[in-house]
């Protein structure tokens, strides 16, 4: 017997930053919604940088490459916050006040 499963992976059509809250339309029609503090770059950036996004090959990632910083959709609906390691994000703040 054979067996076919087909998967449709999750992909983002558009990105929107409203206040605290980072919303993404998934092309199937449905919206996610998470807070900022979930993504800790996000939380630290300025309004320009929150909106220089790309989307990643058919919209399976975001991106925001001033931030260096990379969600993928699936983690999103899986309800997944950063996995960035407090060393790693503290070494990206130090970072990025030098720069300033």
């Amino acid at each position: 017997m054979t067996i076919f499963t087909h998967t449709n992976e999750p992909s983002a059509l558009k990105v929107a930053i409203r206040d605290d809250k980072l919303i993404v339309d998934l092309v199937d029609g449905r919206t996610i919604v998470v807070p900022f503090e979930w993504y800790p770059r996000l939380v630290h950036a300025g309004r320009k940088e929150r909106q220089n996004w790309i989307l990643l090959g058919n919209g399976y990632a975001i991106e925001w490459p001033d931030l260096d910083e990379h969600i993928g959709v699936e983690g999103l609906l899986a309800g997944h916050r950063s996995g960035e390691s407090r060393k790693s994000f503290q070494r990206w703040l130090s970072l990025r006040k030098a720069r300033s």
